[in-house]
């Protein structure tokens, strides 16, 4: 299985693009997938933080269970799912750009699918990422260039 990657250039620092993606909160306005995301532990992320996201892969609403992994501000994060028929593996870089003034983000996705999800990952869910990455990192840089707060 071929880890699926995508990178765009953000005009944001990174320091608030990392603030942004890592905000468990911020997940549904960005991510084409995601119907809601709700951080389990109290306070911020932090590793060993996990999450509950609610998908929309293909015509269902799947529940997983994801917990970060790693999170080194503002350079990188990684987490993997830990529950759920479909468990992604995410890794995200944030390079600085023009002194810091603009960023580089790649975000990497693998899966991992268990019970039904073993059909659903090679047959629904990679296509339907491979589609909507892009998509996904287009909606995020909108967003934040657009943010002025």
């Amino acid at each position: 299985m071929t880890t699926i990657r995508e990178v765009i250039d953000i005009d944001r620092t990174p320091d608030e693009v990392y603030a942004y993606v890592t905000d468990p909160s911020h997940l549904p306005e960005w991510q084409l997938s995601a119907v809601s995301a709700d951080l389990l532990d109290e306070g911020p992320a932090h590793p060993g933080s996990r999450v509950r996201v609610t998908r929309r892969i293909g015509n269902r609403e799947i529940p997983m269970t994801v917990e970060f992994t790693e999170l080194d501000p503002p350079r990188s994060w990684e987490l993997h799912g830990i529950e759920g028929p479909v468990r992604p593996r995410a890794h995200g870089e944030i390079e600085p750009l023009d002194d810091g003034r603009r960023s580089r983000v790649t975000i990497e996705l693998d899966f991992e699918g268990h019970g039904f999800g073993r059909v659903l990952v090679p047959l629904v869910v990679r296509p339907q990422v491979r589609k909507e990455l892009p998509r996904d990192e287009q909606l995020l840089k909108d967003r934040l260039e657009r943010t002025t707060d």
